[in-house]
């Protein structure tokens, strides 16, 4: 059975249809959820759905996108929902650049400046309440790795969410004791340095996630994702390694209920 370990089930794209995709989940083979917070709203909602389904764990925190008006109220607001016991890490924050093009010089480094703040003061909760973290880095390749650099010895691990980085970077990750996240996008034509970084990481270093309802694998690109698509990300990336693609979800598997200490009597079979 596979773990989806990125997914944001609290998007409104899933309102027409939430409870019947959820439970069918375990038919399409998948039976563990991590439901990732990326604003003080799908934090909240993230505990809730973990809360109502017995498989779905949650993440809680504030994606860099939202993080400039974050305040210290919703840090305290975090800790509070962390608190809750399905909730097994921190995130998603980090770094995004992505959308910089119509911003001055003087925009663009004060966003810069109010992401680094709170991507700090987010990574400080996780180390004080020894919670895994879920980094999301578009465009800041350098910058995220510096700033996880200063924090791995105070976090109990973490993962790179929706890798795009470089095989360097990627060992760099894994040598500070952080998880690989790889998806969608490992089937897409386009793929340029992910093959290669799964190629040279071990299975032990990679977690399986959708980031649904975005990042939907070869055939479906561009339709609305699930976590009943992971089989084709497995397939993928056994075929990279030479292995099956039982092996992968096996591997994978175990990788995350260990890495978020749930579920991991199941995964040892």
């Amino acid at each position: 059975m596979i773990f989806d370990t990125h997914a944001h089930y609290d998007d409104d794209w899933f309102d027409e249809d939430r409870e019947a995709l959820l439970r069918g989940l375990s038919s399409r083979g998948v039976d563990l959820v991590v439901n990732v917070g990326a604003s003080m709203r799908g934090s909240r909602a993230s505990v809730a759905l973990s809360a109502e389904y017995p498989f779905v764990y949650a993440s809680v925190g504030v994606h860099p996108d939202e993080a400039p008006s974050m305040t210290e109220a919703d840090i305290e607001e975090l800790r509070k929902l962390a608190a809750e016991k399905k909730v097994v890490a921190i995130g998603e924050i980090g770094f995004d650049y992505g959308h910089e093009d119509e911003l001055t010089e003087e925009e663009r480094d004060a966003q810069r400046a109010a992401q680094a703040y709170w991507f700090r003061r987010q990574l400080a909760l996780a180390a004080e309440l020894s919670l895994p973290v879920i980094i999301h880095s578009r465009g800041a390749e350098g910058d995220t790795l510096a700033v996880m650099r200063e924090y791995a010895e105070s976090l109990p691990g973490g993962i790179i969410h929706c890798f795009s980085g470089s095989p360097e970077t990627a060992a760099a990750y894994r040598k500070l004791g952080f998880h690989i996240g790889v998806g969608g996008v490992i089937t897409f034509k386009n793929a340029r340095r992910l093959p290669d970084v799964v190629a040279s990481a071990p299975l032990s270093q990679i977690v399986l996630e959708t980031d649904a309802p975005y990042m939907a694998p070869v055939p479906y690109r561009g339709k609305r994702n699930d976590s009943g698509y992971l089989p084709l990300v497995a397939e993928k990336i056994a075929l990279i390694k030479g292995v099956t693609p039982e092996e992968v979800i096996r591997v994978t598997r175990a990788n995350a209920c260990e890495l978020f200490g749930v579920g991991c009597e199941e995964s040892v079979s």
